[in-house]
């Protein structure tokens, strides 16, 4: 039986909470994401940190808490944070640029952190560093060494983009060398320093390079022994869209106290809460949540408000495809032998 990729529906009374503890970051990566004009620039203390994983605690629920940045193991009480979260039972992980300040290896353990994600777009150096900056691929690589010999799982984030699409293939024997057991394939999202650089070489694939590399190397990560998740990006004739902020529980928390329900909306004030005085708090008047309801033969509505140029059109004006939800995932697992 071939590993074949299938679409991860959104999962009912499963939650994900992308909590960002600070924004600041070591590195000065031309796809990063935050801006810290919408975001803060502030670090959370350890007290708010706990107090704000209390707001989304639900043990009905399987919660999923994964702690970001900036660079978040630049966070001094990363490791109590991670302990605080497991006793309010949520599965934690850090998505980490691979740099692992304040030896993070050694305040925590595989007990209590989940999985250890380490952000990597390139097969070597010459490929990852001119995106993510000088001397980053080999410091990532051997963290992810030192953690795998440690016992963590360990996962993988590669983001797409033109500058590195073609040598995605070379990942797969370098993450089977590694012992990595997790690769998560992104698509770079229209925010932050890639909203300011649409044109460069850094920027979004077509849809043709994407569906042209993207589900094979999928496909062969998976025969490796990799589990492999991706985004859907696109739906297929007959698929439904939904729209993950209607179905699903998923919360991008920042210092400064917003909270989205929708990645693409970060670049701008239009969050659905807002955590005040130690409440979780909804935000009055137009948010997000109300172009959710909203039905277009595009597909994403936010994509179509914010990344239009994205969509390609027929004669007739009418969309070729649909994009789907940006939190739509397509998974492989690799099978059993």
């Amino acid at each position: 039986m071939k590993n074949i990729a299938r679409t991860v529906g959104f999962k009912e009374g499963e939650r994900n909470i992308f909590f960002h503890i600070l924004t600041a970051c070591n590195l000065a990566c031309k796809h990063c994401y935050i801006n810290k004009e919408q975001h803060g620039t502030n670090q959370l203390s350890k007290e708010m940190i706990v107090d704000w994983l209390r707001l989304f605690a639900d043990s009905e629920k399987k919660s999923n808490v994964i702690f970001l940045g900036g660079e978040p193991t630049l966070h001094p009480d990363l490791g109590y944070a991670i302990a605080r979260a497991k006793e309010l039972d949520f599965a934690v992980t850090v998505d980490s640029n691979g740099y692992l300040f304040h030896d993070l290896l050694e305040k925590t353990t595989p007990a209590l952190l989940d999985y250890l994600s380490f952000s990597l777009d390139g097969p070597d150096a010459e490929v990852n560093d001119p995106i993510r900056g000088e001397g980053v691929f080999e410091i990532c690589t051997e963290n992810i060494e030192k953690a795998v010999k440690k016992g963590f799982n360990v996962s993988v984030i590669f983001t797409v983009s033109k500058k590195n699409i073609l040598h995605l293939e070379r990942m797969v024997p370098l993450l089977k060398k590694l012992k990595v057991k997790k690769f998560f394939i992104q698509v770079i999202g229209l925010r932050g320093n890639s909203a300011k650089n649409v044109s460069s070489e850094t920027s979004q694939v077509t849809r043709k390079e994407w569906l042209d590399v993207v589900p094979q190397v999928a496909v062969k990560a998976a025969e490796e022994g990799i589990r492999v998740t991706y985004p859907k990006v696109f739906l297929d004739d007959g698929e439904v869209f939904q729209c993950a902020g209607n179905v699903a529980e998923n919360y991008f928390v920042f210092p400064n106290g917003r909270v989205y329900l929708c990645p693409l909306c970060e670049d701008h004030p239009i969050h659905s809460y807002v955590i005040e005085n130690g409440k979780l708090l909804k935000v009055t008047g137009l948010n997000e949540s109300d172009f959710f309801q909203l039905h277009i033969d595009e597909g994403c509505v936010m994509n179509k408000l914010l990344q239009p140029d994205t969509i390609e059109y027929d004669q007739d004006q009418k969309p070729k495809y649909k994009i789907s939800c940006c939190l739509l995932k397509q998974e492989i697992v690799p099978e059993k032998k």
